[in-house]
């Protein structure tokens, strides 16, 4: 039997074992059907964090596994040497407490089924009554766990970075890659199906292998990188369990934008107006967004809703990022600089093996995570910064506004460092250069809007973080009593 190549990585005996035995369970149940034809749904563009990564990257329709090259990558005389990835997990299914709200929301729908009696309009009864019928097939086991359609994502991405980036992703190298991942299932099922990806690169047209005939080992749990704002006291007093820390997201759900629409919905789908409130609206809007991405089906929960309320509705799920993991609060961002430095020292690393002539122990370094491990990190670093901040009176304001969840951080979102050694530099400063890739498309750099950067410049332009920003202090939290620092 083929043995794919080793990936040494080090992880105690006791979350290894049980890593892998969901990682073979995970596997066991992986299919590799083609992908259905993409459906596709006018509201796409304004699901959010719900948003599926072909929605924000179209070009991957008509070909998922063959890579785009952005025009912007550097070529030449300049060759990379390692790449350090953030990914986000793939598509997965809704989390246990939006089942039970979808549940509650469907049990409106059919109670009034029952007492309908034959009022309202047409098309108010048949969408009442497509929405009552449609089978509510999600469960609460599922809970937010990866579905194939986020292990597909994970396979693909796996393909293009590997087509795109070859030297790295070398048969040599395979066995000095480094997976880390959050100690969330759909993160590690994430880094398994990535495995496979590239085991498809390696042995096209042969199953890859369970986890059990692998030497590989599973990806190492590290929470206090992927999941770093469990680990800060200080976000989770004064952010996550502050009840007027989301203030603006609970006055936006008051406010008229959304009013309209529980007024809009109630009408569509003939139940009384105080039966519904934001909540129950916006997890029927998610339920078209989990249809379509999970299933490949436009439901009639679609029909709800036209182009106008989506984009209410996306404002409300970008306030409650803004709010709670991005610039909203200073220590939503600062809590992530253990994550930017570590990020720092691979390269650097990278850079002393290069100048040294040694070869590059780790030229691949692939770390899952959430949008929420995304997110702090793109504002720490002073990406997606609007002159205003999101509130909830500011929606029209708003309307252009660069901080749009769904396109930064859709499912399989990444966020990539690559490290260039250029031959012929003149100076030594101009041997290493860097790039970052945002969903496979170079981001300019937050504070020039340049493509590349030598690297001793990009160290200096976030030298404050790298060296002043220590977690350990960031996270504290005031001995006196203190307001949250609001932006």
């Amino acid at each position: 039997m083929l043995r794919a190549p080793c990936c040494p990585l080090r992880t105690s005996v006791a979350p290894a074992a049980a890593l892998a035995a969901a990682l073979l369970s995970s596997l066991a149940r992986c299919s590799f059907l083609e992908p259905r034809d993409p459906v596709d749904s006018s509201l796409s563009p304004y699901f959010g964090t719900k948003t599926r990564y072909e929605d924000v990257n179209p070009g991957l329709l008509s070909g998922p596994e063959a890579p785009w090259r952005d025009p912007e990558l550097l070529e030449g005389t300049c060759t990379p040497v390692q790449l350090v990835a953030l990914i986000r997990h793939g598509t997965r299914y809704p989390t246990a407490k939006q089942i039970r709200k979808l549940r509650q929301l469907h049990g409106l729908l059919q109670a009034r089924g029952s007492r309908d009696g034959g009022a309202g309009n047409t098309r108010s009864r048949d969408l009442g009554a497509a929405l009552a019928d449609w089978p509510l097939w999600y469960a609460d086991w599922m809970d937010g766990q990866l579905v194939e359609k986020g292990r597909q994502d994970m396979r693909q991405l796996a393909l293009r970075l590997a087509s795109l980036f070859p030297a790295l992703f070398s048969r040599e190298n395979y066995g000095r890659l480094r997976l880390i991942t959050s100690s969330k299932h759909r993160c590690v099922d994430s880094g398994a199906a990535f495995l496979q990806g590239l085991w498809q690169h390696y042995h096209p047209g042969l199953p890859p292998p369970n986890v059990a005939d692998m030497e590989c080992g599973p990806p190492r749990v590290n929470d206090k990188l992927m999941r770093f704002f469990d680990h800060c006291e200080k976000f989770l007093t004064e952010v996550e369990k502050n009840a007027t820390a989301l203030y603006h997201v609970e006055a936006f759900k008051t406010g008229p934008e959304m009013q309209n629409i529980l007024k809009k919905v109630a009408a569509t789908l003939q139940v009384p107006v105080n039966d519904l409130n934001a909540d129950l609206i916006q997890v029927a809007f998610f339920t078209c967004s989990f249809d379509l991405a999970i299933k490949g089906v436009k439901s009639p929960w679609c029909d709800v809703f036209d182009i106008d309320d989506a984009k209410v509705l996306e404002y409300l799920n970008d306030l409650k990022q803004y709010w709670k993991r991005g610039y909203g609060y200073t220590i939503n961002s600062r809590s992530s600089c253990t994550l930017f430095q570590d990020i720092f020292q691979h390269l650097d690393k990278a850079v002393e093996q290069k100048q040294r002539s040694q070869p590059i122990s780790s030229p691949v370094i692939l770390q899952f995570g959430h949008a929420e491990t995304l997110l702090p990190l793109l504002s720490l670093m002073g990406y997606f910064k609007d002159k205003e901040p999101l509130t909830a009176y500011n929606y029209k304001e708003q309307m252009h506004r660069k901080f749009r969840s769904g396109h930064i951080v859709p499912y399989a979102s990444n966020l990539i460092f690559v490290l260039y050694h250029c031959e012929n530099a003149k100076t030594p400063k101009e041997q290493f250069r860097v790039q970052m890739l945002l969903n496979e498309k170079v981001l300019p750099l937050a504070y020039s809007q340049e493509t590349v950067s030598f690297y001793e410049d990009l160290k200096n332009h976030y030298k404050d973080i790298l060296q002043s920003c220590q977690t350990s202090e960031e996270c504290e939290l005031a001995k006196a009593n203190s307001t949250s620092d609001e932006l």
